[in-house]
């Protein structure tokens, strides 16, 4: 075979292996495709068409596929009721009462700083301790201040005898005036040495009274009564008037003070029962409403509302007999407003809130549930007021499972509440 015969064999030979690659691409591709067509018509028709009635809705086919989630179970078009859980709607009294977050703050807050230098001779006090206006916290070197006084004490005793001698001349020539035996010039420089003495007396009575009240400064005693902090001074150190830390602080604590925020909607009724003496109750409870911290009363109110906020600070004083209360502490308060009388009262969990307000779920005679649209007045620990014009006393509301209903639906009360 010549060479060239050699060379067109292997090109027919290339071009015929490249058209049989083709080909088996060609038909990979088609079987793909129809199973992926097989794949999406089986997830999008999972559906037996023989359960399509005749006249429905393209719509409609959700409820045979399970379209939405639950809704057989849901109790609809004859499907298995749904348990629940019900409580009846009760007319009691109830408080109208406004939450907010208040920061605990002291009635006083005293730093106890000594009032004259020296070295702290001793300490009387514990930290944490509680304490008296008055009662003796520290004492400071006092013998320098003791020798400050007898020196005082010393100069004014001897300005007193001089003065009780200048004054006995002045009687003698008073009398020797009498009887012309004596210049009246001498008498009256006598009158004016008796009135310095005096005036020298004076001024050391003076430097008396302040060496005591230095003196004094040596016991250092508790300016208000409070709780004491950590103590910022050891003993034996240098003291001084000036310390900015001081000795110790003492913050009171009973009562202790607490200031919040209220909107401004509820200003004018706060301020009609402060102005006519009705006291504001207000309640502390701990972060998470759990436990009530302390009771107390408004007792006075800031004289701007916040622009930024839109809210007015109040600020009440609390019992804290028991000392849970600290300065800077958060809680959570609850303002006492007013009372509602024979309102309507349903379970916390009831009241449901959806794109049209607030709602709960009212069981009917036929075993269906219905949607009614509720105005809350108020809440008191797991209650809230309610107004509405189609509920009335003892009727039946969801409490548990409502997240699995809509109105028309169907369930079954597997739970009650106890009037």
């Amino acid at each position: 075979m010549s060479l060239f015969l050699q060379l067109r064999f292997k090109h027919l030979v290339a071009v015929g292996l490249l058209a049989v690659a083709v080909a088996a691409a060609v038909w990979r591709f088609a079987d793909l495709q129809s199973l992926w067509q097989q794949y999406a018509s089986a997830g999008n028709t999972a559906v037996d068409k023989s359960a399509v009635k005749p006249g429905d809705k393209p719509g409609d086919k959700a409820k045979y596929t399970g379209g939405r989630p639950g809704n057989k179970d849901m109790g609809e078009g004859g499907g298995k009721p749904t348990p629940v859980s019900t409580a009846q709607i009760k007319r009691m009294d109830m408080q109208i009462n406004v939450q907010a977050l208040g920061t605990m703050t002291a009635m006083n807050t005293a730093v106890v700083r000594s009032q004259v230098d020296g070295v702290l001779k001793s300490l009387r006090f514990t930290e944490g301790q509680q304490v008296q206006s008055g009662q003796l916290l520290a004492e400071i070197d006092s013998r320098a201040f003791d020798a400050q006084l007898n020196q005082a004490l010393g100069q004014l005793a001897r300005d007193n005898a001089q003065l009780l001698n200048a004054q006995l001349d002045l009687q003698r020539y008073q009398d020797l005036l009498k009887k012309d035996a004596i210049a009246r010039q001498q008498v009256e420089t006598q009158a004016a040495l008796v009135s310095q003495l005096q005036g020298t007396v004076q001024a050391d009575q003076a430097q008396v009274d302040t060496a005591r009240l230095q003196l004094s400064y040596t016991r250092v005693t508790a300016p208000i009564s409070g709780r004491l902090g950590l103590k910022q001074a050891e003993l034996g150190s240098l003291v001084r008037a000036g310390d900015a830390n001081g000795l110790v602080t003492i913050t009171q604590t009973q009562p202790m003070a607490v200031v919040f925020a209220v909107p401004e909607i509820h200003v004018s009724l706060i301020m009609r029962k402060l102005k006519a003496g009705q006291p504001l109750t207000v309640h502390a409870w701990d972060r998470e409403r759990k436990q009530k911290l302390a009771n107390g009363r408004v007792s006075t109110t800031d004289n701007a509302i916040d622009l930024a906020t839109g809210t007015l600070k109040l600020k009440a004083a609390l019992d804290n007999r028991d000392g849970q209360l600290f300065p800077n502490q958060f809680a959570h308060i609850e303002l006492q407003l007013d009372t509602l009388k024979n309102t309507l009262a349903v379970p916390t969990a009831s009241v449901q809130r959806g794109a049209q307000g607030n709602f709960v779920l009212v069981v009917q005679d036929d075993g269906t549930v219905k949607s009614v649209a509720v105005q809350l007045l108020a809440v008191q620990e797991d209650r809230q007021a309610i107004q509405s014009d189609e509920l009335k006393e003892g009727d039946s509301v969801v409490t548990d499972g409502a997240d699995r209903l809509r109105s028309g639906s169907k369930v079954e009360v597997v739970k009650a509440a106890k009037p």
